[in-house]
């Protein structure tokens, strides 16, 4: 028989411990992009992310007996205090299993809503596997995280809060999506009482799990997810929230970090508030939607999922906010090694506020510049490159190169001609206490490492970018190597950063 998700949602009990959030006017960015822009505030819940709803839906619709025995589930963040508060309210067992990865504001949080934490394993996979042991041995049960026809219909609850909050016509309503949880119960809902209105999921560059399914007409599951936007880095969606989302949601829209941190930052401008990376997914979203429509007055509504950020991340976000926001270019200028060429330069750059400069003197001839210049667009950037070069100064864009951004911004030393037979990659590994020792350690190896750059960015992540000297005929052994190695890994060996400033 059918599910009436419909029903589900108009008789959800999930006020019993959520609150029906504010859809907030954001005047600022309203006024950039010439729509109005309307934020549904799911990070002002009492666990500041939307999970509440679904967790507690679930729970509270489970028959008295079952409930009494305790729930259980594996989550390293919102969901696992969703359902901690949830157990809390409602008098019964919960048990979470965190990845050892997890920061301890997660765990504590978790723990004084009175929930038991179990930490298991590097990562939400090996923490599922704990958990559905645990589940059989204990005779818990478990609350999944976004796979569940009442977690969906929890979630659904925010749709008929919109509807009910503003009733001017809406041309979309962007969602961050994870496993799908929110996506699915917001577009089901909304294709039944209000059709016209587009429905559209958002998701990280590179955890694009349900963009792909869709596009393939079936569930994939993703070799690895990136991880900045942890709240919705999933590998693999579920089969109920596929379902509902091919039937009823219009379009899924990707995007990058730097435009994640954008939508961080503007929402921290017109509300003050700071949102997780997963938390403006929709409003990034948003953003993209209207700038490649080229729509105006339109209302666009985004749904602010999450607020659990850690702090040592916002660094992260700061830099990277004006790149996503098209708002600083990053350069590499070629300029001649001689008195009053620098000063020529800045000249050129003319009133631009120059927001990082990096140099080192490695040539007697011509200095490499590493310049970060703030602008009003991408089309300012492309002007200001062709300026350069017209002036003889050879420039590089590097304003959407990775490796520039992450690691070599940061970087000391300049060119190491003795280096011979270089290699440089990028890697990540699991963060948590010794982690970039262990992965020394697994890196130990005959072959030299001659760079090494490692930063952390206060997240469950960290990157590391690595050059060792392999000679050419070792190079099949350094491939399975790094095959052996077990970390996700980039070739940077022919990035044009790289041979400007350090090869």
């Amino acid at each position: 028989m059918p599910i009436n998700y419909i029903e589900k949602i108009e008789n959800s009990r999930v006020y019993e411990v959520a609150k029906k959030t504010p859809l907030e006017f954001l005047p600022n960015l309203s006024a950039r992009i010439s729509n109005k822009v309307l934020l549904k505030r799911e990070d002002m819940q009492p666990v500041f992310s939307f999970k509440i709803r679904g967790a507690y839906n679930k729970m509270a619709n489970l028959p008295k007996e079952v409930l009494q025995r305790g729930v259980i589930c594996a989550s390293a963040g919102n969901h696992a205090q969703g359902v901690a508060l949830s157990a809390q309210k409602l008098g019964c067992r919960a048990v979470i299993v965190m990845p050892t990865t997890t920061p301890d504001i997660k765990v504590n949080a978790v723990k004084s809503r009175g929930a038991e934490v179990v930490l298991f394993g590097d990562s939400y996979s090996d923490s599922l596997v704990r958990a559905l042991e645990l589940e059989k041995s204990e005779k818990l049960t478990f609350v999944h995280p976004y796979d569940d026809p009442d977690v969906i219909a929890g979630q659904g609850t925010i749709a008929l809060e919109i509807l009910a909050q503003t009733k001017e016509p809406i041309e979309a309503i962007f969602c961050c999506v994870g496993g799908g949880g929110l996506l699915a119960g917001i577009a089901t809902y909304i294709k039944a009482v209000r059709p016209e209105i587009k429905v559209i999921g958002v998701e990280a560059k590179d955890a694009e799990a349900m963009t792909e399914s869709l596009k393939k007409g079936e569930r994939v599951m993703l070799d690895q997810v990136g991880l900045f936007a942890d709240g919705a880095a999933v590998k693999q969606v579920g089969e109920h929230t596929f379902k509902l989302c091919q039937q009823f949601v219009d379009e899924m829209i990707v995007v990058d970090n730097d435009a994640i941190c954008a939508a961080i930052k503007d929402v921290f401008e017109d509300t003050r508030s700071i949102l997780e990376p997963a938390g403006a997914l929709g409003l990034a979203g948003l953003k993209a939607y209207a700038e490649r429509e080229n729509c105006h007055g339109k209302t666009l509504v985004a749904i602010a999922s999450g607020a659990n950020m850690n702090f040592d991340r916002l660094r992260f976000v700061a830099e990277r906010a004006e790149v996503g926001e098209h708002r600083e270019a990053v350069l590499a200028v070629t300029i001649p090694e001689k008195p009053g060429a620098f000063k020529t330069f800045c000249r050129l750059l003319g009133n631009r506020n120059i927001t990082e400069f990096n140099y080192r003197f490695s040539d007697p001839k011509e200095a490499h510049i590493f310049v970060g210049v703030a602008v009003h667009d991408p089309a300012e950037t492309t002007q200001l490159v062709a300026n350069l070069q017209a002036q003889g100064l050879p420039t590089l864009d590097l304003t959407d190169n990775e490796m520039a951004k992450l690691h070599l911004r940061h970087l000391v030393g300049g060119h190491a001609p003795q280096a011979e037979h270089e290699v440089i990659y990028r890697f990540e590994f699991p963060e948590k206490p010794g982690a970039l020792m262990k992965f020394l350690d697994t890196m130990g190896h005959d072959w030299n490492i001659s760079l090494f750059h490692y930063r952390n960015h206060g997240a469950d992540f960290g990157r590391v970018l690595v050059g060792m000297q392999v000679p050419p005929d070792e190079h099949a052994e350094f491939l399975a190597f790094l095959q052996d190695l077990g970390y996700p890994y980039w070739d940077e060996t022919h990035n044009p950063a790289y041979e400007l400033f350090l090869g």
